[in-house]
């Protein structure tokens, strides 16, 4: 390549980063308003837990407190809870049945919930709390475990810089309506499909 196309391509690249830079920086100067938001992580894909998971961890490194809600796993040996147990600022909560396929017994699971859901509306109700994510709530709702104008109520009336993240598949659209940020994790591909055995580290 002559020094002239190498000039050409640097130019070229420039006017492209700096039209991209324009646009990020149009982007930031309009979005001004400060306060918490809802994120809303579902689909069929895998992720949505860990991504949950992740923006928990992010809330904590910036020196800021978390709560976090199991309300599926709670009877699972999972490396989330263990080393987000360890972790300084974090309030956890189990919900105490497990998962409801196992346990198949709806009287049960309400008993393990309504143990549960008042932890998790007082920590939608504590200032002191910068991030709060409801792992696996949509399960709640999809099984008449949890009235869904309780939830938006709760979620209505948290602190005003309070996040919240709800996870799970099957995300009803009213929920999705109340959202500020809705991800829809797609599936193409999964190991246990395929018929490779769940591990941990990487399904729990």
């Amino acid at each position: 390549m002559s020094n002239s196309e190498q000039t050409a391509n640097t130019d070229r690249h420039q006017q492209k980063m700096q039209k991209h830079k324009e646009k990020v920086d149009a982007a930031i100067a309009r979005a001004q308003e400060e306060r918490g938001v809802i994120i809303v992580l579902t689909g069929n894909g895998k992720g949505k837990s860990s991504s949950g998971f992740g923006t928990v961890i992010r809330t904590l490194g910036h020196g800021y407190k978390a709560g976090l809600v199991q309300f599926i796993k709670g009877t699972w040996d999972c490396g989330e809870a263990k080393i987000l147990a360890t972790l300084p600022g974090l309030t956890h909560e189990v919900m105490g049945s497990g998962f409801t396929w196992e346990t198949q017994n709806k009287e049960q699971d309400q008993r393990a919930f309504d143990a549960v859901w008042p932890k998790a509306k007082a920590m939608l109700s504590d200032p002191e709390l910068r991030t709060v994510m409801l792992d696996e709530i949509t399960y709640m709702l999809a099984y008449d475990l949890l009235d869904f104008d309780e939830l938006k109520t709760a979620l209505e009336n948290r602190p005003p810089e309070q996040n919240v993240i709800l996870t799970g598949r099957g995300a009803p659209t009213a929920l999705r309506d109340l959202a500020d940020t809705v991800t829809e994790m797609k599936m193409e591909k999964h190991a246990f499909k395929a018929g490779v055995k769940a591990q941990a580290g990487i399904e729990w």
